[in-house]
């Protein structure tokens, strides 16, 4: 199943003429799930390879204004083209709030709309991964999430079965899902003989606005894919801790802490270009990447490569990180 996230918008808090408020769209086979909803979201989706997509789930890390003023224009715009699958939105305590306070700008929608405030911890889950919240430290209530696929069975050898006299049908599907089978013989054939071990899922993680921190640490050990925040370069780390913010040293020292695959940096404040974020950050992790808005990253499953940048206006064009030393 593909697996990739879309970059909408990797602005600091004030937008560029390049770069957009936050906003993220992950695409994990027919589902669409947006992370963060900066102002005008629905333009850059509109812009982008995906179109203004129905989304399925929306996640808000926290309640700045750029990660949430896009809200009332999409979920209006849903309805003026007279969307009729319910929509939730997941956020961190005063989700509610902030919906109700924007409700005369909203005003009625043609679907069913659910607001579900979630605690670090409390998992959601769904159809072959769960998304798990993890606690922040950004100054005012806040959430990171993680995706986190579930455990594949292993590779089934078809080589080592036929061996055993195992023939190809409903037998193979027995042993792939675990269970012995008995053959015609009477000879009894096992998973362990014929099922390589268990394969993990991908994992995907969103720091949203955040201070280097153990929560994300831990929500990030072995991802394939890490979308940390890097507002400042390390010049400014004293800013950048009082304002609840990561330097982009800090963001990689985190990654590497926590084995991750690769690094996106993001939330980038106008002060830097791309390029001096990501020479900051390879001195500490080599496989970091700063995606622009519109570029895509792909997770393919660990069998079959590492994640890919790729450049939106590259017709499609992968960009790899480094690959790591040794």
């Amino acid at each position: 199943m593909d697996l990739d996230v879309l970059f909408l918008g990797t602005a600091g808090a004030v937008p560029t003429a390049q770069r957009g408020p936050a906003a993220y769209l992950v695409r994990r086979g027919g589902e669409r799930i947006l992370v963060d909803c900066g102002e005008g979201t629905q333009r850059q989706m509109l812009r982008s390879s995906a179109g203004l997509a129905d989304i399925d789930l929306a996640l808000i890390t926290h309640f700045h204004a750029d990660h949430v003023l896009g809200l009332p224009g999409m979920l209006k715009t849903f309805a003026l083209r007279a969307r009729e699958a319910p929509l939730t939105i997941h956020g961190p305590s005063g989700l509610r709030a902030l919906i109700g306070s924007l409700d005369r700008v909203i005003g009625r929608l043609s679907y069913p709309l659910s607001l579900v405030e979630l605690e670090p911890g409390q998992t959601l889950q769904r159809d072959g991964y769960r998304i798990e919240p993890f606690a922040t430290d950004h100054r005012v209530s806040s959430l990171g999430y993680a995706l986190c696929e579930d455990i594949r069975p292993g590779r089934f050898d078809m080589e080592a079965a036929t061996a055993l006299g195992v023939p190809f049908g409903p037998l193979c599907g027995e042993l792939q899902h675990g269970r012995p089978v008995t053959l015609e013989s009477g000879t009894v054939v096992t998973p362990e003989q014929v099922v390589g071990p268990p394969r993990p899922g991908r994992r995907v993680v969103f720091s949203g606005d955040t201070r280097p921190c153990s929560g994300t640490r831990e929500a990030s050990a072995a991802a394939d894919l890490l979308v940390h925040e890097a507002t400042f370069l390390e010049e400014e780390s004293e800013r950048a801790g009082e304002t609840g913010h990561s330097t982009a040293i800090q963001a990689a020292q985190l990654a590497l802490d926590a084995q991750v695959t690769m690094l996106a940096l993001t939330h980038l404040s106008t002060r830097y270009t791309g390029g001096q974020i990501r020479r900051e950050a390879r001195t500490v992790f080599d496989q970091t990447v700063v995606p622009r808005d519109f570029d895509e990253i792909e997770v393919p499953l660990a069998e079959r490569g590492a994640p890919r940048l790729i450049r939106g206006d590259e017709e499609q064009t992968p960009v790899e990180a480094p690959a790591p030393a040794g």
